[in-house]
C-alpha cells in the first residue's frame, strides 16, 4: 500500500488536447523518453497511477536497491539441500 508520506509531490498541468507533460526532473530520474510507453492503473478510490515499463535504467536501479540485500539463490540452495538431507 502506498502511503501519501511515501510520496514527493510535483505538479502538472493538462493541456486543452488533453496532454500531461511529465517534469524534467522525473523524466531525467526515471529514464523517460520520447517513444517510451506507459500504463495508467485506476485503484478503486478513483486515483490514477503512472506505471513506467522496464527499461535498462529501472533494471540498473532495482539491481543496486538489491545488491545489499541477501543471496537470495544461495539461500534457495541451501534450503534446497537441507530438503533433500530430510528425504534420506
Amino acid at each position: 500500500m502506498i502511503h501519501r508520506y511515501d510520496m514527493k509531490e510535483i505538479c502538472s498541468t493538462f493541456t486543452s488536447k488533453g496532454r500531461l507533460v511529465i517534469p524534467a526532473e522525473l523524466r531525467r530520474k526515471h529514464g523517460i523518453k520520447a517513444g517510451t510507453k506507459v500504463k495508467f492503473l485506476e485503484d478503486q478510490f478513483g486515483r490514477i497511477v503512472l506505471q513506467l515499463p522496464i527499461t535498462e535504467e529501472y533494471i540498473d536501479r532495482v539491481m543496486g536497491f538489491l545488491a545489499d540485500g541477501p543471496d537470495l539463490l544461495a539461500i534457495w540452495e541451501k534450503e534446497h539441500r537441507e530438503e533433500g538431507k530430510h528425504d534420506r
